[in-house]
């Protein structure tokens, strides 16, 4: 584990320019070779507003000397995987992995949520998949033209290139397990039974399934319930799931917990197999702070927002947690008392996917009337806007305690009451040269252009 000061020196994320460059001459040469993958390509961007580059799971090439030598140049390094000797990843950038094999065609996979749903949607008759159904690894080869061939991956907990020996039972229990996490109670009344509750579940799915598995299955499901709630997440899953892609373009998942529960928190999802990135505090006239963290079996990433104090940034406060704060709610704090903690009653804040972020903004205003905030990074590397928020209901059962003990004000209260307050987003990113950071002022910006209390000049 970083230690506090090494969480804020340690990730000094920086885009991969050289790295970039040649990534993109392989996928132009596979394109061009690929005509069916080129209309694919199209489709993404006129349909979806996402980038062909941005589906990849990995590249797999002829090996040459050459090609190695380029690819350690610019920061890739050798990391075997099942079924792939020759495994190169770049642990500092957000590029798919890029396998040298002794020879054969130029392969690019895809990520998709389901491979059935994309051969369904392609009508793609008589395409063998390979891998059982619901197993952890399934591929198609989907397009395959001159000397390039397009595969679509479905992957869940595992980063190999070979299926493993595949087990009835315990394919079962994951469904089962699917289910479990999908009907869980997220409201018991208290919030460490909550917390308890889903770890209970959890750890019944991890003997059974194994961690990474059954941590691929909470998020399918978090996901799920998060997309509930938030119409502009159903509009861009519909357009998604036209192609077959499903939500595999995920880039975070983001959520906001008050300072009771950060703890425990941190401690489910460290349980799950994520291990703490780089934490974040934009300043005292934000007052908030966030703990960003990995899984890199799973492939995904969770951004963990809580109102904090400056001084407590220099403290383990992933693992120490805070005291109570009786005082002052920050934005953060002051949405989970009005909706609950997103792990539990309220759902994920935010869910943030990679797309073209003009394309994206344009189409789904034009065709959906969904439309977006004005971005709050703009970087030649990294664009992110959030859509307007969904206007959520508020229980007076959560409004009276708030303004009895002074952290809202009455005519605050009447009004959460009376028009609700803001719940959850999707969020628009764009990432260039495989920048992985996020812009910790632009964040501390857009947090404070969500803080409910700004609804109707009331603050």
């Amino acid at each position: 584990m970083p230690t506090a000061s090494e969480s804020l020196t340690k990730y000094n994320w920086i885009p991969q320019p050289a790295a970039q460059r040649i990534l993109d001459h392989i996928v132009d040469d596979f394109l061009g070779e690929c005509p069916r993958a080129a209309g694919l390509a199209g489709r993404m961007k006129a349909e979806t507003g996402t980038r062909f580059k941005d589906w990849i799971d990995s590249i797999h090439l002829p090996k040459t000397a050459q090609l190695e030598s380029h690819l350690m140049e610019v920061g890739f390094s050798r990391e075997a995987q099942p079924g792939a000797a020759d495994c190169y990843v770049h642990h500092g950038a957000m590029f798919p992995a890029v396998v040298l094999e002794s020879g054969g065609p130029v392969r690019i996979c895809i990520k998709v949520d389901s491979v059935a749903d994309f051969v369904a949607t392609w009508q793609l008759h008589g395409c063998p998949i390979g891998g059982e159904p619901l197993s952890q690894l399934r591929r198609a080869t989907v397009f395959k033209e001159r000397n390039a061939e397009l595969l679509a991956v479905e992957r869940h907990g595992y980063r190999g290139f070979v299926a493993t020996a595949y087990q009835a039972a315990k394919a079962i229990a994951a469904v089962r397990h699917l289910e479990a996490f999908r009907t869980r109670d997220r409201d018991l009344g208290d919030d460490a039974l909550g917390y308890a509750h889903a770890e209970k579940l959890y750890d019944a799915a991890a003997a059974e399934i194994g961690r990474d598995w059954a941590t691929d299955l909470f998020f399918w499901c978090e996901r799920e319930f998060w997309q509930r709630r938030n119409r502009a997440a159903q509009v861009q899953k519909a357009r998604q799931d036209k192609l077959g892609l499903g939500w595999a373009n995920h880039d975070h998942h983001t959520y906001r917990c008050s300072r009771e529960t950060f703890k425990e928190h941190v401690g489910l999802l460290e349980k799950m197999g994520f291990t703490c990135r780089e934490s974040f505090y934009a300043g005292a006239e934000a007052g908030w702070g966030a703990q960003v963290m990995d899984h890199a079996v799973c492939g995904l990433t969770t951004f963990n927002d809580v109102d904090m104090s400056p001084e407590e940034l220099l403290g383990d406060f992933a693992h120490a947690g805070f005291t109570q704060r009786q005082t002052t709610l920050g934005t953060v704090g002051l949405w989970c008392a009005l909706h609950g903690q997103a792990m539990l009653q309220a759902g994920m804040h935010h869910l943030e996917c990679q797309f073209d972020h003009h394309a994206l903004v344009e189409q789904l205003e034009r065709k959906a009337g969904v439309k977006t905030m004005a971005p709050f990074t703009t970087f030649p590397y990294l664009r992110q806007a959030f859509t307007y928020g969904e206007q959520w209901a508020v229980l007076p059962e959560r409004v009276g305690p708030l303004v009895e003990a002074g952290l809202i004000s009455r005519e605050q209260g009447e009004m959460f009451i009376k028009d609700g307050s803001l719940g959850s987003h999707l969020e628009n990113l764009e990432r260039n040269d495989g920048f992985k950071g996020f812009n910790q002022q632009g964040v501390s910006d857009i947090i404070a252009r969500t803080d409910p209390r700004m609804m109707a000049g009331v603050h």
